[in-house]
C-alpha cells in the first residue's frame, strides 16, 4: 500500500571526521521516501526551487517514488550545513536557509488524498493539520516533531498529536513535551492525547515503543541500535528509521503490536545502513537480501535467551 509522506527536501552540506559532502540531497521527506521505497510505493510533498539538480529527481523516480506532489517553484531550496565532532552526536548547525521552505503550505494531490498511511514529517504542526485536514479516511497516521516546535508552537502541536495514531519523538523531545523524565510516564502523557502509540528515537541506545496494554511486558518494547565499527555520517538516520517503520507495515498491512514491534526493528537496520554513508548513497543500492541478512544478525545479538544462542565456543581452549 501507498505511502504519502509530507516534509522538507533539501541541499545539505555535511561535515564529518569522515570527510565532506556539498550540496548533498537531504531533507526528512528525502530520507524518509528513500528508505520507504524499500518496501512500499511512496507519494511525497514537499517544495524545491530551481537549483535543485535534475540529477536528485532522476534519483527519486528511478526508486518509484510518485513526485506529483513535490512542488518545483522559482527560487532556491531549502539549503542546510552542519558539522559533527568525533562522538558523531548531535550536529553543530553552520548555516540554515529556508528559502522556498520558508513560505511553504502543502498542497495534497487529489490522487493522494486516499492514500493508507500518511506520514507527517518534522515540520510546523499547523502544516500537519493541514494536511491531515486534505486527506480521507487513512489507516494509519504518524508525525514526527521536535524542540522547536514544541516551545513555539505547543498548542498546535498537542493538537496535531491528538488526530494520528502514531508519535515519533526522540528521548529529549518527548521528555520536553511531557515534563516526565521517566520514558515510559512521558508516552503516557502523550497517549492521553488519544495517539494508539509513542516511538521514542534513542539515537545510538536504539528506539522504544510504548503502546496501551496491562502490563509493562504487553506495553513497552525496546530494541537496541545495530552495533557498527565505524559511522561515516548520522544525518538523516532518524528520518530513515521511520521510513523503514512505516514502509514495513505498508508492506504487511500488520498493525498489530506484534507487526509494530517488527517494524522498529526493519526501521532500526535501515537506519544502520544509512549512517554508513553520505547522504543517501548507502541506500541507492540495498537490496532486502541485505536487509535480511542484517536483521538476522540483529536478532542474534539481542537474543536473550541462551538455548537458542549459537553452540560455539568464545575463547581458545588451546590455552588453557
Amino acid at each position: 500500500m501507498a505511502i504519502m509522506v509530507v516534509g522538507s527536501v533539501a541541499l545539505d552540506t555535511v561535515e564529518t571526521p569522515r570527510g565532506r559532502r556539498t550540496g548533498a540531497l537531504g531533507g526528512a521527506c528525502t530520507y524518509f521516501s528513500t528508505a520507504a521505497s524499500l518496501f512500499s510505493r511512496v507519494r511525497m510533498v514537499g517544495v524545491v526551487g530551481t537549483d535543485f539538480p535534475e540529477e536528485y529527481i532522476g534519483f527519486l523516480q528511478g526508486r518509484d517514488i510518485d513526485l506529483e506532489g513535490l512542488q518545483v517553484e522559482e527560487g532556491k531550496t531549502f539549503a542546510w550545513s552542519g558539522r559533527y565532532g568525533e562522538d558523531m552526536g548531535d550536529a553543530e548547525t553552520l548555516s540554515t536557509e529556508l528559502n522556498l521552505f520558508a513560505e511553504f503550505h502543502p498542497v495534497v494531490p487529489e490522487s493522494y488524498r486516499t492514500s493508507p498511511y500518511v506520514f507527517l514529517a518534522n515540520i510546523d504542526p499547523q502544516l500537519q493539520l493541514e494536511v491531515l485536514a486534505q486527506v480521507e479516511h487513512p489507516r494509519l497516521t504518524a508525525l514526527d516533531s521536535m524542540n522547536y516546535w514544541i516551545d513555539s508552537q505547543r498548542d498546535a502541536l498537542t493538537k496535531a498529536m491528538s488526530r494520528v495514531n502514531l508519535v515519533v519523538l526522540n528521548e529529549t523531545e518527548v521528555q520536553m513535551y511531557s515534563g516526565e523524565q521517566n520514558l515510559v510516564s512521558a508516552a503516557d502523557a502523550i497517549l492521553s492525547l488519544g495517539p494508539w502509540a509513542v516511538v521514542i528515537k534513542r539515537g545510538g541506545e536504539g528506539s522504544m515503543l510504548v503502546t496501551r496494554g496491562e502490563s509493562l511486558g504487553q506495553r513497552v518494547f525496546v530494541t537496541p541500535a545495530y552495533l557498527l565499527p565505524s559511522i561515516t555520517d548520522p544525518t538523516g538516520a532518524g528520518d530513515t528509521f521511520a521510513g523503514g517503520m512505516m514502509g514495513y507495515l505498508a508492506e504487511t498491512g500488520d498493525l498489530s503490536v506484534r507487526g509494530l514491534r517488527q517494524a522498529l526493528v526493519y526501521g532500526t537496520i535501515v537506519a544502520s545502513h544509512t549512517v554508513q554513508g553520505f547522504s543517501v548513497d548507502a541506500l541507492c543500492n540495498l537490496t532486502r537480501q541485505d536487509l535480511v541478512q542484517r536483521y538476522n544478525d540483529h536478532r542474534r545479538m539481542t537474543l536473550y535467551d541462551t538455548t537458542s544462542a549459537p553452540d560455539t565456543d568464545w575463547f581458545d581452549r588451546s590455552i588453557v
